[in-house]
């Protein structure tokens, strides 16, 4: 007989090297099902224990602009009408609220719960894909350290679930990062990652900033960069603005391109200096510590152990906050997007741990899980627990004659979105002045530089007083005379926060006219 023709092996260059071994091991290898479920179980539940407020823009720039596309009524602050903001997102929650409103099921806690849920839902299916992707990339035990990590992670436990632009570009970038050419990946897919890093810059357009170092290392290792550039970034760019752009024309009656305005307000003019500025190092001394929190120490041993491949990560972690740095205006959640990057690191740390490996998971654990249970059940809760004091009146027999004024800083609680009912209310204002007037004072500023003299002003006849007062307990003392000569009486007291800071206190105050109405 013949002997047997013998086939020599091609050998690939690009998964020659010793990480692409562990590449091929975890190759084809998906998440398992149990770990789906768990991951989809922790966030429902993650989204249940989170019942305080983080920043405004969680209600004002998603949920109460949704509220206003279905419904009529709500209200869009000065960044609609200065074009800045894109209707994209809020048309995910937009589209939720139809759905409720079809089954006649549309009431004030399914509007509240169901956008979160699907922030919950959306993260659990982001954990699973970190774990995929260091699985494919290493091995399962590195991916479980690494998934263990980001389940443990006390700020991802206070963001995930909110309906914040900044949590739908963490979740994007999770899943485009699955797809990046990372060496040794084999997931690798340029129209996919292109794909979902054009919607996470839709949505909120600095998500550019992390991923500029990634494109731009991933344009110099393509060979075909011709290709790339022709059949990947133009049509993905293209059908990507043209959807947002069309979006936008239906909502706002004309061609506009927020992503341009947005940036060129928040970057290039820096004028979000008008709600806040921060000194140059805060993102290293405060912002990148605070949200790595009991992981930070792990990070920094992670950064010495893992891949070269992996440097790309941390190199896109630092043009991040070098980045951010050079803005005035700063916030912890405006790095959030980069925190499963260094999740990565943390995971290697305590992978490659030996004899302290299960003392220091357990540390990681208890000890985020102290600021994650106070943060998400503790402060700041009561700007949330008084909206439902206030729905309550839309219930009253006397709806249409109630009328609830917030003297608060603007923005401390969400509106018609928690309420959903038309009923009327009114807070202090607070836009920017976007004319060049340097002696330009916003509403608020004004009523607090002399609240008591304001009132009186503003409310020169008894006719024009609102039924109800809804204000922070260190604004009491100055403003009991105008309470107690306009016959406003307490009726309730509600918890916020065991840390008040200047004009927020440690407890809201809800005042009713004393009159012929007896609302709740």
């Amino acid at each position: 007989m013949p002997e047997a023709v013998r086939l020599r092996k091609r050998r690939s260059v690009l998964y020659s090297s010793a990480g692409g071994a562990a590449a091929q091991r975890g190759a084809g290898a998906a998440a398992p099902a149990s770990l789906l479920a768990l991951a989809l179980a922790l966030r429902t539940l993650n989204c249940f224990l989170v019942q305080t407020s983080f920043v405004p823009d969680e209600y004002w720039q998603s949920l109460e602009v949704a509220h206003r596309m279905i419904h009529n009524y709500g209200y869009l602050t000065w960044e609609w009408t200065s074009n800045l903001r894109g209707y994209s997102y809020p048309l995910i929650f937009a589209s939720m609220y139809k759905a409720l409103q079809l089954l006649a099921k549309d009431n004030v806690q399914l509007l509240i719960w169901v956008p979160r849920l699907a922030q919950a839902v959306l993260a659990a299916f982001a954990d699973v894909k970190l774990y995929s992707l260091v699985q494919h990339l290493e091995n399962s035990e590195t991916a479980k350290f690494v998934f263990f990590c980001q389940l443990c992670s006390w700020f991802t436990w206070y963001s995930c679930t909110r309906t914040l632009t900044n949590t739908m570009e963490t979740i994007l970038t999770i899943f485009a990062l699955s797809y990046y050419p990372i060496k040794g990946s084999k997931m690798g897919n340029s129209c996919k990652y292109l794909a979902l890093v054009a919607l996470a810059i839709i949505i909120r357009p600095t998500a550019v900033i992390p991923w500029m170092p990634l494109v731009f290392s991933h344009f110099l290792q393509e060979q075909r960069k011709a290709d790339l550039i022709l059949h990947n970034c133009i049509p993905v760019g293209l059908v990507t603005v043209g959807t947002s752009l069309i979006i936008d024309r239906v909502f706002f009656g004309e061609w506009v391109l927020v992503q341009l305005n947005f940036l060129k307000f928040n970057v290039l003019q820096n004028l979000g200096t008008f709600y806040g500025s921060h000194p140059w190092h805060w993102y290293l001394t405060q912002g990148l510590p605070v949200v790595l929190g009991p992981h930070l120490p792990f990070f920094v041993h992670g950064c010495t152990l893992a891949p070269r491949r992996f440097r790309i990560l941390l190199l896109a972690l630092l043009w991040t906050l070098l980045v951010y740095s050079t803005l005035n205006h700063k916030e912890f959640r405006f790095i959030y997007p980069v925190l499963p990057f260094c999740m990565i690191f943390c995971g290697y740390s305590l992978r490659y741990l030996k004899a302290w490996k299960k003392t220091a998971a357990s540390f990681l654990l208890l000890s985020n899980l102290v600021p994650a249970l106070y943060t998400g059940l503790v402060h700041q809760r009561g700007t949330l627990d008084v909206m439902s004091h206030i729905q309550q009146l839309c219930n009253h027999s006397q709806q249409s004659q109630a009328f609830v004024f917030i003297l608060m800083p603007c923005h401390s609680t969400p509106f018609y979105s928690h309420v959903h009912c038309p009923l009327k209310m009114r807070f202090l204002q607070c836009p920017p002045d976007l004319t060049g007037n340097a002696s330009y004072i916003d509403e608020a500023d004004v009523f607090y530089s002399n609240p008591l003299g304001w009132l009186n002003k503003e409310f020169y006849n008894d006719t024009l007083l609102p039924s109800h007062l809804i204000l922070f307990n260190v604004l009491e003392q100055e403003i009991s005379s105008f309470l107690a000569l306009r016959g406003y009486e307490k009726t309730a007291t509600i918890f916020h926060t065991h840390v008040p800071q200047g004009r927020v206190g440690s407890h809201i105050s809800i005042y009713r006219r004393k009159s012929e109405m007896n609302y709740p």
